[in-house]
């Protein structure tokens, strides 16, 4: 059993997807903070200055505490709907795609030209390398 586990460990495909999700892991940290703090404050001010990690609406506020962010909501206990949060993740999930996208149309275009790429001729087979060898006897007689 020990030794099926290990064929399967150490089979490429296994390897291959532990590296893929160990990449898009950081991948997926590098547009957090693209989306986070580049796009998003730019989105932002293009619409009057809106940040959309701060757009909530409150659910339940029992006490009437003053919430003016999500962090202050968040401390106080008051229920909220973040959907600012929410138009963050679509950003993201948007550039990830993307990327995705152009990763897959590359490998595909490479492809393409390695299956578009002449293939070598096939080697002479023995009855045609005899049949040189005959042709090039009567030639030298």
């Amino acid at each position: 059993m020990f030794k099926e586990f290990k064929d399967f460990a150490l089979k490429g495909n296994v390897l291959d997807l532990a590296i893929g999700v160990i990449i898009g892991a950081a991948f997926g940290a590098i547009v957090s903070s693209a989306v986070e703090d580049m796009f998003m404050p730019i989105i932002g001010l293009i619409l009057n200055g809106i940040d959309f990690s701060n757009l909530f609406f409150v659910i339940s506020n029992p006490n009437n505490i003053a919430v003016p962010s999500v962090a202050a909501a968040k401390a106080a206990g008051v229920a909220t709907i973040n959907y600012g949060m929410f138009i963050n993740a679509i950003v993201k999930f948007a550039i990830v795609a993307f990327v995705l996208f152009l990763v897959v149309k590359g490998v595909n275009r490479l492809r393409r030209q390695e299956a578009a790429a002449p293939a070598a001729p096939p080697a002479p087979t023995n009855e045609e390398k005899l049949l040189m060898e005959i042709r090039d006897a009567l030639k030298t007689r």
